[in-house]
């Protein structure tokens, strides 16, 4: 066709002044308009599905292609528009693939309960074949492997899409999401403070509505610290619950956990129900649950006995505002039929700390060890950021036999749990101490490390302990401060009872919606 002949409707209406409508049409090669009306109204219709696309979960997306409203791609040409509109501002992706999620969509998905869902994992600790796994560390900035993690061939059973990698700090190890390799994520509530960490990216994707859900991992709290961040809920299910393998069936001795952030709480029941199940060569088994989870979404929880232990474990300051949730969340209990009652676990913080971070540091120390292989030489200081450098030092000089007792420690902490609720179903407490920080407080490469190791202390006092013990345990975005930053509220319950969390989340979820609450900032 020549040049002359391309011409728009736009300058087909101005010609309309100098000639007639129709001996216009006659002089353009009519397939090149059809073509271009096709063009606009697939924009037009991709437009519209972009900006309908985020008032859905997971499971409300996956019905809208069940009954074919939908297809898979125009799912994530959705996500694609929102995700270039919506990134620059968060920085929460390390690594996008959308060619390899077109190629999953185009060899055929499975027809699992999340078909045709985008979704997205966090860069550490889990793999997807041909895509780089960095742990937000420039030492593993290359790392490609050429297989898929156990729980990452569960989820493509389930029918998800999987289109990036989340920025985590460098090996998860901080309660912010920034790192020299990738920079800031930003919250979408306010866009100088945390989204939490170490599942911050993954917080501000789906606080952002990028995506309804995505993947996280909690070794100290960084699911539900984030989740307390960026105002999602966020369940950290019990030890053994979600496959780690298969190069790696543990991680800080069983105190790392995967599973997801969520608007919903039936899409984290959902995405549970999917995930969970014992794993071959896994140390760790969770008790199996009575009927899937997602059926325990909106069941009775029944009348639960709650133990209120609001004040931070070590004594640490408490922001008002955080007091304040925990307390209104134990009144919201109470008129829901629950027996609240003040009551603290007796653990001695520093004890559960010392042996908790004695086991992070000789972790840390290994997987610095073991990162020479690939390398091809020894990792130094000028490889990984100041904090992590000390933490694997200090990790490299513990004595064998201390290390030996670190563990003991943490198992007599997990027993000293287990008998404090034989008489409570629930321990209600903050999740965090503070409202989200300003970035750059509690980043691994800090102005001054003394001020770090308190910082980082006091932000997040309440969550480890659910690590050590191995226990269920889920945020809930139940409140927002004055300044408009959500603050969530935790719950944990007892080794293997996630049902009964999720009972009470539904119950929580419908007393007091959340959804609808939409950050301004972006």
């Amino acid at each position: 066709m020549n040049s002359n002949k391309q011409i728009n409707r736009r300058e087909l209406l101005e010609l309309g002044a100098a000639a007639t409508v129709g001996a216009i049409v006659n002089t353009i090669d009519q397939p090149s308009i059809h073509a271009a009306d096709n063009a606009r109204d697939e924009s037009a219709r991709l437009s519209g599905l972009a900006v309908e696309y985020d008032q859905h979960d997971g499971l409300g997306l996956a019905t809208l292609v069940a009954k074919r409203q939908v297809t898979p791609l125009e799912l994530l040409n959705a996500v694609r528009q929102r995700l270039d509109a919506i990134n620059p501002k968060i920085n929460a992706v390390a690594h996008v693939f959308f060619d390899k999620a077109e190629a999953q969509i185009k060899e055929g998905l499975p027809a699992g309960p999340f078909r045709g869902v985008p979704f997205v994992l966090k860069d550490l600790g889990q793999q997807l074949a041909g895509t780089i796994t960095s742990y937000g560390s420039r030492v593993f900035k290359d790392n490609t492997p050429d297989f898929d993690s156990t729980l990452v061939t569960r989820y493509k059973q389930a029918g998800l899409v999987i289109f990036a990698k989340t920025t985590s700090p460098e090996f998860g190890l901080t309660t912010t999401t920034e790192s020299v390799l990738f920079g800031k994520t930003r919250n979408p509530w306010n866009l100088e403070r945390t989204s939490g960490g170490s599942s911050g990216g993954s917080s501000a994707l789906v606080a952002s509505r990028v995506v309804p859900m995505a993947h996280g991992s909690d070794g100290g709290g960084s699911i539900r610290i984030p989740a307390s961040c960026c105002g999602l809920f966020g369940l950290k299910p019990t030890r053994g619950r979600v496959p780690m393998g298969p190069t790696q069936f543990e991680s800080w001795n069983g105190c790392s956990h995967h599973h997801a952030l969520t608007i919903s709480v039936r899409d984290s029941a959902a995405l549970l129900d999917v995930s969970a199940g014992i794993e071959l060569g896994s140390p760790y088994f969770s008790p199996p649950p009575a009927r899937p989870f997602l059926k325990e979404v909106g069941a009775d929880p029944g009348k639960l006995r709650i133990a209120l232990a609001v004040g931070t474990p070590g004594g640490t300051p408490l922001d008002p505002e955080c007091k304040k949730a925990a307390i209104e969340a134990a009144k919201l209990c109470e008129s829901l039929g629950h027996r609240v009652e003040e009551a603290q676990p007796p653990i001695e913080d520093a004890w559960m700390r010392d042996a908790f971070l004695t086991v992070l540091r000789v972790s840390l120390a290994r997987t610095l060890d073991d990162a020479a292989k690939p390398l091809g030489r020894p990792v130094t200081d000028k490889d990984v950021e100041p904090v992590t450098w000390l933490l694997a030092q200090a990790g490299r000089a513990v004595n064998v036999v201390d290390y030996s007792r670190a563990i003991a420690t943490m198992h007599q902490v997990g027993l000293a749990m287990a008998k404090f609720q034989e008489k409570y179903d629930v321990i209600l407490s903050p999740t965090l101490s503070k409202p989200p920080v300003p970035l750059g407080e509690l980043s691994l490469s800090p102005a001054s490390i003394a001020a770090y190791g308190k910082d980082v202390t006091e932000f997040g006092p309440y969550t480890a302990i659910y690590n050590v013990t191995g226990q269920p345990s889920m945020s809930v975005p139940l409140h927002w401060s004055a300044e408009g930053l959500p603050i969530g509220v935790m719950f944990s319950a007892r080794f293997g009872d996630d049902a009964m969390l999720l009972r009470l989340a539904s119950q929580l979820e419908k007393a007091k919606p959340w959804a609808g609450m939409r950050p301004k900032a972006i």
